[in-house]
């Protein structure tokens, strides 16, 4: 009998916003292997008592798909867990295209993105109607490259809500790229630290200023940004036409 790989998303930080399916697969696993560096070990309190538990931090992908699939062949439930969710920026498809080609079955349970919990720490609706109807997922090229039609001066011109990943150590790169696509200056930004951590930190500015205040707080990663007119609590907007009087 093989047994099953999940590929669960963790979450952003806090063990409370874990969901009930997560938690049923981790009461039931037999191995867990969860990235030490972004997932709050608090998680771990829902493993059953005598489950292994191996760190991925700094273990290459050969060495996390051997372990993984060793336990699965041997008939194991395995829950692979990532930060917040597996579907943005989790490496997920370089893992489960080498686990399934060993036949080894495979499901992703989706999580809550550090982009919906730190909305919710900012009390934010990141589209609001007459402002904008779109957010663009993106992040600045870095040791992952990006496609040139996707850089951030490309996409600035559209005019949405942007929520940049895995670019707090670029902050000042973030900025410039904006401006040059076009964005005003004045622009409200938002830099979320460690969404739901206990540590967590909220910074607050434009793009003209949020650079600096990012670096005043020593931020360089774990954090993500977030820039748009919807940030601004003096902006004007249409009222929603769920709730509208027509």
């Amino acid at each position: 009998m093989v047994g099953r790989v999940y590929f669960i998303g963790a979450g952003p930080g806090d063990p409370e916003l874990l969901t009930l399916k997560a938690k049923k697969i981790m009461e039931k696993a037999d191995l867990v292997v969860f990235a030490d560096s972004l997932i709050n070990p608090e998680i771990l309190k829902f493993c059953r008592e005598g489950v292994q538990v191996v760190k991925s931090y700094g273990k290459s992908l050969e060495e996390i798909v051997d372990v993984i699939s060793k336990a699965a062949l041997e008939g194991k439930v395995v829950a692979r867990l990532q930060s917040g969710d597996p579907s943005i920026y989790g490496a997920i498809y370089e893992q489960i295209e080498a686990l399934e080609e060993m036949g080894v079955p495979c499901e992703v349970v989706p999580g809550v993105s550090s982009l919906f919990s730190s909305a919710a720490s900012l009390k934010l609706e990141l589209t609001i109607p007459g402002i904008t109807q779109t957010v663009i997922i993106t992040r600045r090229a870095g040791k992952t490259p990006v496609p040139d039609r996707e850089s951030l001066e490309k996409l600035a011109p559209i005019g949405a809500t942007m929520a940049i990943f895995l670019s707090a150590g670029m902050v000042d790169g973030v900025v410039g790229d904006l401006i040059r696509g076009g964005v005003d200056p004045e622009t409200p930004a938002a830099v979320v630290y460690r969404s739901t951590w206990k540590d967590e930190k909220i910074i607050l500015g434009t793009l003209e200023d949020i650079a600096d205040r990012v670096r005043d707080e020593g931020i360089k990663k774990q954090a993500l940004i977030i820039v748009g007119r919807v940030l601004s609590p003096k902006e004007k907007s249409e009222r929603s036409f769920l709730y509208g009087k027509r």
